[in-house]
């Protein structure tokens, strides 16, 4: 059996990471590079992501760059997924964590044709795109493992979030299904509860952080460290084993935007 050392060991590995310029996406790339692996930091913001490249290359002493990518863009992720696997030679790990919506702002008598689509293609559609241009790269190399970051709302009920919840929903379907149809890449999701990001900020009052944390058992809302542990469990081989699963990471409870 490997040590302990070495079931977290990404030495040689890259991993590519959507919407990596902060919060969650930040968290991640840098524990994966934490474990030894060059990390590709994809955002729309080039600016945001440039600089935590250089500040996770600095401290964790592994190469790490930047790309501009509009992930709603097919063009804009193939020339992306492209660019990274050049520069670094291939690429092993995916973290599917550009996403959006939800947010308690979702009154269903306002809803869109074009706002669901926006949503379903952050969430869902930019999961088929990412996989498809870097699963030749991971079966190549031998080596692959994709994990989408999903939410908690995928499988509760929340008011005015109808769109954001059943897109989640469908990652964890979709996590299942190309668990099947990519092996032995390995395919996996986290679903964070409420996690404090500059996202949650901008809706989240005192009020309604006191009522989170009343049905939380671990009695603190997430950080994106927390969710960066799991998708280092997942994206390492100490998950050489288990593929198809959504963890869910929410403090062992529910957290309600309302």
């Amino acid at each position: 059996m490997m040590g302990t050392g070495k079931i977290i060991d990404l030495s040689g590995k890259t991993a590519l990471v959507t919407g990596a310029a902060a919060g969650i996406g930040k968290a991640s790339a840098k524990i994966l590079a934490e474990a030894g692996a060059s990390v590709a930091l994809l955002d729309i913001n080039y600016d945001a992501a440039s600089r935590s490249a250089v500040d996770i290359s600095a401290s964790c002493g592994v190469p790490a760059k930047a790309y501009r990518c509009d992930v709603l863009s097919e063009s804009d992720s193939m020339a992306a997924v492209e660019e990274a696997a050049k520069d670094f030679g291939t690429i092993n790990i995916l973290v599917n964590n550009t996403g959006g919506g939800g947010g308690g702002r979702e009154r269903f008598d306002g809803l869109t044709g074009e706002y669901i689509d926006k949503i379903f293609s952050l969430n869902v559609y930019s999961i088929f795109r990412f996989s498809r241009f870097c699963l030749p790269y991971m079966k190549s190399s031998g080596y692959g493992s994709i994990v989408n970051i999903s939410s908690m709302a995928s499988v509760m009920s929340s008011v005015n979030m109808s769109v954001y919840s059943a897109s989640k929903a469908a990652v964890n379907a979709l996590t299942r299904q190309m668990a099947i149809d990519v092996a032995p890449v390995r395919v996996n999701a986290v679903a964070p509860g409420a996690i404090k990001t500059d996202a949650l900020a901008t809706v989240l009052t005192d009020e309604m952080e006191e009522k989170m944390l009343s049905s939380t058992p671990l009695k603190r809302l997430g950080v994106p460290e927390d969710i960066a542990s799991a998708v280092l469990f997942f994206a390492s081989p100490m998950s050489s084993w288990v593929s198809g699963q959504t963890l869910i990471v929410s403090g062992g409870g529910t957290q309600v935007l309302e």
